[in-house]
């Protein structure tokens, strides 16, 4: 999926909420914005009938659209959705669109759902046909900043998930203020590429809230070749690092020996060219022992050197999994 490496800024793990929906009578709308996969429960039914993992609508009579508002956790630039609606086949929403607005702290949210006129919001994605249990990817026909999006399904029905992958804004308050967590997914850092992502992904790594078990972490399988496991992550703006923290909770049999974190300061480049790249980048922490199931701090002796950062690679080896990576720094203008 070629929006695989950009960050779903709709999540709700960055704070994206449901402030207003039509309808909700089979399924919540919240749960759209979940970060996990959507499941299926054969036997599971609730007042309503079949419980699904997703949002889902009654069957509209009136001619009318159902929809919902949700409010971003962080303004985002948006390229593009994916729309997904696995586990509903014949309930499934056979159409989409997609606007955006973006609006300052003193607009109320009655003023954002009841008040604002059409040319307060944009097209991000016109009306699309839907297939049932896929996913359904489309390409942003803007890239504005939004804080708000409005969903409409035509005319009724379900969509398990719905992820809008861009950018988050940086929030250029940040700078100069030491002791920040440079590379949380809140502040824009995203993951580029991991070697091996068997069992969880890279990005879930970047995530401020504590891992709630080992599939909230990265790790990788087994390793049965000589070599070890790495991935590459790119901060949101150049930072100067302090420390470095390194958690694996919940990884007892299976977190890594030891790891290192190689970095550089890098002008626009593609991704494709960080992945070749990184492998001649210098120290900036070297080859550290783990331990399983606890944090490892590693404080200014650790870190080889004071220059500006804006990529790392993170090296575990030979392989297996953390749950959480912080370098706290500071951000600085390049």
């Amino acid at each position: 999926m070629k929006f695989k490496a950009q960050i779903n800024v709709a999540s709700a793990d960055l704070g994206s909420k449901v402030i207003h929906c039509s309808d909700e009578f089979f399924a919540a709308s919240e749960r759209m914005l979940q970060s996990s996969d959507p499941v299926w429960i054969e036997d599971k039914f609730d007042d309503h009938g079949k419980w699904m993992d997703g949002w889902e609508t009654r069957r509209r009579r009136d001619g009318q659209n159902d929809y919902c508002f949700i409010k971003l956790g962080k303004k985002s630039l948006i390229n593009g959705f994916d729309i997904d609606t696995s586990h509903f086949t014949g309930n499934y929403a056979p159409g989409v669109s997609i606007l955006g607005g973006c609006f300052t702290d003193d607009i109320s949210e009655k003023e954002i759902i009841e008040g604002l006129d059409d040319s307060a919001w944009f097209d991000l994605l016109e009306p699309q046909s839907l297939n049932g249990d896929a996913d359904n990817t489309y390409t942003s026909i803007s890239q504005q900043e939004v804080t708000h999006l409005k969903v409409t399904m035509y005319p009724d029905g379900g969509i398990a998930r719905l992820r809008a992958y861009g950018s988050i804004c940086f929030d250029e308050s940040l700078y100069g203020i030491e002791k920040t967590n440079v590379i949380a997914t809140s502040t824009g850092a995203r993951a580029v590429y991991a070697n091996d992502e068997h069992f969880g992904k890279l990005q879930n790594i970047l995530a401020e809230h504590e891992a709630l078990n080992m599939a909230d972490g990265w790790e990788t399988r087994r390793r049965r070749e000589p070599g070890n496991d790495w991935g590459v992550i790119e901060l949101p703006c150049p930072a100067v690092i302090s420390s470095v923290m390194v958690d694996t909770k919940f990884f007892k049999g299976n977190f890594p020996d030891t790891f290192s974190i190689c970095a550089d300061n890098l002008n626009a480049t593609t991704d494709e060219a960080l992945i070749t790249q990184s492998m001649f980048w210098p120290e900036l922490i070297g080859e550290q022992k783990l331990a399983m199931d606890q944090q490892h701090m590693f404080a200014q002796d650790y870190i080889k050197h004071k220059n500006p950062i804006t990529h790392i690679r993170i090296n575990i080896f030979p392989d297996g999994g953390i749950s959480r990576l912080k370098l706290i720094g500071t951000f600085v203008k390049s």
